[in-house]
This record gives structure tokens, sequence and C-alpha cells, in this order.
């Protein structure tokens, strides 16, 4: 567990440091919002077209090389990008096609993620294990925006960028060289178009996915409906710069607290867990709503604590719906099952974040979050309605991955 948290670790603090590199080097260089626009969208793009041709490899091909194919390929593009930045300032059609690259590298590494832990980590280990990766991830994503903006500062983009090229290698290194004990076996190779249509009848059968999926995408977009607004509404009604400091740092503790103490809470349904925490996230869009109708600093002490809870909720699902997949969904589909989930998760938040501020001009700030608030509750909630949802105890791999597994030692065994 050690080795794969370590590994886990440098990608997640490698991915992190990506945006903040970027944006400074392409602020330096052009000063263009729209040039930044534009070798950030390069990067998204191909994630997403690709994320569902990533999960048939994530199923097809062993998941320590996925994982460390992908990490070598995001280190040579970072590499590279340090590189082209050391040499003089940025080129936009340089990083736009590097960027490019690193976007088809998290999408492959993605779904494979997935399925190396569940391979490597015993059942009743995966919500402790998913718990340690989670705060790990978000140490790293904490501390990655202070290291690359001091290292941009101090010795320029490029070593930023070289840096983050290091901790890729190291992280494929690390994870490449993890022996899976737990891997489904290949039945055999089918047509490329034949197993992504059998990875979606597989997302199908499973309702409990599906309901929880859309809670999700509505919760992401909401999050970039708020990552958007919430700054505004901070700074002109709640007291400045420094209301949005401690709205986010709330909301930073929230997560960590939430995602350390998963591991440790008595959840018998997890999938429960998962529909309250994601509902959570109704709680700071309705008080950022209701702060942008009446004013007032004093409702800063109402949209701190709940941006807290909301985060919190977000903690504890993490690590359960990653644990929840893991048991539920079958390794030999795991990989494209999840590529679904992550497909969502990269595509909802974006879309808020881009037509936040046009919607915001049209019907002002605060119609936006309170529909929002009252969707997110409603989606999330609706995953109730499902008796595999209340029902579901999370105690054990199901079913027909247990016969997976055993046929996986089968394998082994002969």
């Amino acid at each position: 567990m050690r080795r794969l948290i370590f590994g886990r670790t440098n990608a997640a603090l490698a991915t992190a440091l990506i945006p903040t590199t970027l944006t400074l080097a392409v602020v330096r260089a052009t000063g263009s919002a729209a040039a930044l626009g534009v070798v950030l969208a390069c990067e998204l793009v191909p994630m997403l077209v690709l994320l569902p041709v990533a999960g048939v490899v994530a199923d097809r091909f062993p998941a320590q090389r996925v994982v460390f194919g992908a990490d070598l390929l995001r280190g040579a593009a970072q590499a590279a990008i340090g590189v082209e930045l050391l040499r003089g300032p940025a080129r936009i059609p340089e990083l736009a096609a590097l960027s490019a690259v690193t976007g088809a590298g998290v999408a492959f590494g993605t779904p494979a993620v997935r399925r190396l832990v569940a391979g490597v980590i015993d059942g009743a280990d995966r919500l402790r294990a998913n718990a340690r990766l989670g705060v790990a991830e978000g140490l790293a994503q904490m501390a990655a925006p202070a290291a690359a903006g001091g290292l941009v500062l101090a010795a320029g983009p490029g070593w930023s960028s070289l840096l983050t090229a290091g901790l890729f290698a190291v992280s494929a290194g690390t994870l490449g060289g993890l022996a899976p004990r737990h891997a489904a076996p290949y039945a055999g190779r089918e047509r490329f178009t034949a197993e992504l249509r059998e990875g979606w009848r597989e997302t199908r059968r499973h309702g409990w996915f599906l309901t929880t999926l859309a809670g999700h995408g509505v919760w992401h977009l909401a999050a970039g409906f708020l990552l958007t607004l919430a700054p505004v509404i901070a700074v002109r009604h709640l007291g400045g710069d420094t209301a949005w400091v401690v709205i986010a740092q709330a909301g930073t503790a929230g997560m960590l607290i939430g995602v350390f103490g998963a591991g440790r809470l008595r959840i018998r349904r997890p999938l429960v867990a998962v529909a309250f925490g994601g509902a959570a996230y109704g709680l700071p869009l309705a008080a950022l709503g209701i702060a942008a109708l009446a004013p007032s600093r004093a409702l800063l002490a109402v949209v701190a604590p709940a941006y807290f809870v909301a985060m919190f909720g977000l903690g504890v699902l993490s690590p359960l719906w990653e644990t929840t997949l893991q048991h539920r969904i079958p390794q030999d589909a795991l990989g494209r099952v999840g590529s679904f989930d992550a497909l969502i998760s990269f595509a909802s938040r974006p879309l808020g974040m881009t037509v936040a501020a046009p919607v915001a001009a049209v019907t002002g700030t605060a119609a936006p979050l309170l529909s929002l608030a009252v969707l997110v509750a409603g989606a999330n909630l609706a995953m109730l309605l499902l008796a595999d949802v209340r029902g579901y105890r999370g105690s054990a791999p199901g079913a027909r991955e247990q016969a997976v597994v055993a046929g996986a030692a089968a394998v082994d065994d002969a």
C-alpha cells in the first residue's frame, strides 16, 4: 500500500503543478487570456475524447503497464514543455500540442489507476487505501500551486515543468512495478468497437451507477458555477479578498477531514452516504445565492461553514465511491465503466465554469446558484429511491467480481 500511495502522491503533485505553471508561462509571454484558454482547452479536449478508448485499453492490458505508459507519456510532454520554456518565451502552438499529449496521458491513466488499486489492494482494505490516497492527493493539490508559483518566480516556468516531468517519472517507476494480486484474466480480444459496446452494456446494467453518475454530474456542474461566481460574491458582498480566502480554506479543511475520516467512520450503507455527501453541495450554493440577494458581511459566518460541510461530504463521498466501484463492478469491465464516470467528472465542471458568467450576466448571480442548490440536492437524494442503493452494505465484493477473482487465482495456480 505504501508504494501505491507514494506513486499516486507523486502523480497527483505533478498533475496539480501543471495548471499554475502553464498559466504563469503563458501570461508572462503573451498576457492573453485567449491564448491561455487555447492551451488549457488543448489538454481537456483530447482527455474527454480519449476516455472511452482508454477504458477499453485499461481492461485489455495489465493496469500497471498502462499506468506506466501514461505517466511516461505525461512526463515526456512536460519535459518537452520545460525545454521549450527554457529556450525562450512560450510559443503557443508548441505548448498547445504538448498539452494535448498531456491530456492523452491523463485519459489513459485515469481508468487504469482504478483497476490497479482494485488489483493490488484486498477488498477489505480498499476503503482504507482509497481514503489514504485521497488524503495524499488532497495535500498534493494544496501544496502544488504554491510550489509551482514559488519555483516559477525563483527559477522560471521551465524548471517547474522539468520538476513535473521528474515526478511523473517517479510515479511511472513506482506504479509500473506493482504486481496486482487480484487481476482479472483477459478472456480474449474482441474487436475494439465490440468491447466498447460491451462496456456500455455493463454500465447500463447497474442502475445505481447511472443514477449516482447523474447526481455527480450535477454537482460537478454546480461546482463550476460556484468556483466562478463565489469569489465575486465574496469580494463584493462578504468582506473582500479575505472573505474568499476564509471560504476556500474552510472548504479545503472540510475536504481533508472528510477524506481522512471516511476510512475510520463506520458507514454501513456507503451509497446512502454518497447520496447525502453529494446533496450537501447544495448548502453553499444556497448560502451564496442568499448572500447575492441580501448582501451582508455577517453571512460569511453562514457561507464558510456551509462550504466546509459540503466539502466534508465530498471528502467522505470520494473514497466510498471508489471502493464501491471496485467492489461492485467486475474487474474485467472496471476500466470501461470507470471511464464513463471520469468523463462526466472531467466534462461537467469545465462546462459550468464556461457558462457561469454568461448565465449570471443575464439572470444575476443569485438565480443560478439557488436553482442549482435545489437541483444538486434533488439529483443526489433521488438515489435513495433505489432499493439497490439503500440496501447495499459494501461488506464484500459482488458475486460476479468474486467469480472473476477466483478465475484469476485459478489461472495463477495452473
